[in-house]
């Protein structure tokens, strides 16, 4: 017992190295950039003033929205989603994984959840003792089970999903105007230096090495935040996007895609003053999700909620019943579908009146 905490004390150690190389980096660019170039090596009073003004502006977002990706705790499941203490000692002294997902099916009657396993059974987490909600997954670097969990980044030591993705996403977006903006303001001085216009001095190197960092990290962070920005207009998880989530009628990537627009409110909110700035605006709690319809035959088969018959499997026994913003879009489209029908009977009901008249004239 006591190498294995004393190992897992080494590993939680060991997982800041990225998170304090960056603090390092960071830290030097703020005295290359301020100090180097701005003192020591533009001669215009102006160009420093504007120059420091915007380069504040850009480092602190930046730096705002990565300790606040750092140090917000990832989001778990609610007791709610626990085994009650009896269900639980059955289902550990069962041996059957039958009669485990008999039991699991019917203590998840009465959660909110719409999705499944590949094979149809239940999602739980043993580790955690769990039901895992809709995309929650668990993390092995946590060591816990985490709401619309993405994936776990080794750069802010923690795992991004459903209490923090706002803020990695805007993290990405400042730390790329952070470099932008040093790479673009340093070009020309970098040149100069290059070139030996400038006479050297002991700025040279911290401009020409700021170029490269900047460059490099900007090259690096531009595809990461395009495929980051795609995923939030698709309404994905970096794991979804891999393996699409099972619903009852089977796998769809595009579940809970509910449009552009909805699918951005979903991360940064309703209101839109609030979205670049790196506080807390995603709508919902993680436990549940608005999901698009699959077919007709999921709206009839979860709105009614059933006890699993100990004769039937996990795939037979019906699913239990979806969330409030599902059911409001399941109505949705049960109405159009009424529309569809009553405006069917009618076209039929004028062609029969139709060939009637025809038949008696002639």
């Amino acid at each position: 017992m006591a190498p294995t905490h004393v190992l897992r004390c080494c590993q939680r150690g060991l997982a800041w190295i990225p998170v304090i190389f960056i603090a390092l980096v960071v830290c030097w660019s703020y005295y290359a950039y301020v100090v180097e170039l701005c003192v020591f090596t533009i001669p215009s009073i102006g160009e420093k003033i504007v120059y420091l003004l915007f380069f504040h502006i850009s480092f602190i977002l930046f730096v705002w929205s990565y300790c606040k990706t750092i140090f917000t705790q990832p989001a778990n499941p609610s007791k709610e989603f626990c085994l009650p203490k009896a269900e639980k000692e059955r289902y550990e002294k069962e041996g059957r994984p039958e009669s485990q997902q008999e039991i699991l099916w019917r203590a998840a009657t009465s959660l909110p959840l719409y999705t499944r396993t590949g094979a149809g059974a239940i999602r739980y987490c043993d580790r955690c003792q769990v039901i895992k909600p809709d995309r929650c997954h668990h993390c092995s670097a946590c060591d816990m089970c985490v709401l619309k969990m993405d994936h776990h980044c080794p750069w802010v030591n923690n795992c991004v999903g459903f209490s923090n993705y706002k803020f990695f996403i805007l993290f990405l977006a400042y730390s790329l105007v952070y470099c932008l903006f040093i790479a673009s303001t340093v070009l020309q001085y970098f040149i100069k230096f290059w070139t030996n216009e400038l006479p050297d001095s002991h700025a040279k190197f911290h401009v020409l090495f700021l170029f490269f960092v900047a460059a490099m990290f900007c090259i690096s962070i531009l595809s990461l935040f395009s495929y980051h920005l795609w995923l939030v207009g698709k309404n994905r998880s970096t794991i979804e996007a891999f393996r699409a989530p099972v619903f009852r009628s089977g796998s769809d990537k595009n579940g809970f895609s509910l449009g552009f627009r909805k699918n951005m409110a979903q991360v940064f909110g309703d209101q839109k003053k609030f979205w670049l700035l790196p506080i807390f605006t995603s709508q919902g709690d993680g436990l549940t999700f608005p999901a698009r319809l699959v077919n007709a035959a999921d709206v009839e088969q979860a709105a009614v909620t059933l006890q699993p018959e100990p004769s039937k499997s996990a795939a037979e026994v019906p699913v239990s019943p979806v969330s409030e913003s599902q059911n409001r879009l399941l109505s949705n489209d049960q109405h159009a579908n009424n529309i569809e029908d009553l405006q069917a009977n009618n076209t039929l009901k004028t062609a029969e009146s139709e060939s009637i008249t025809i038949s008696m004239e002639s």
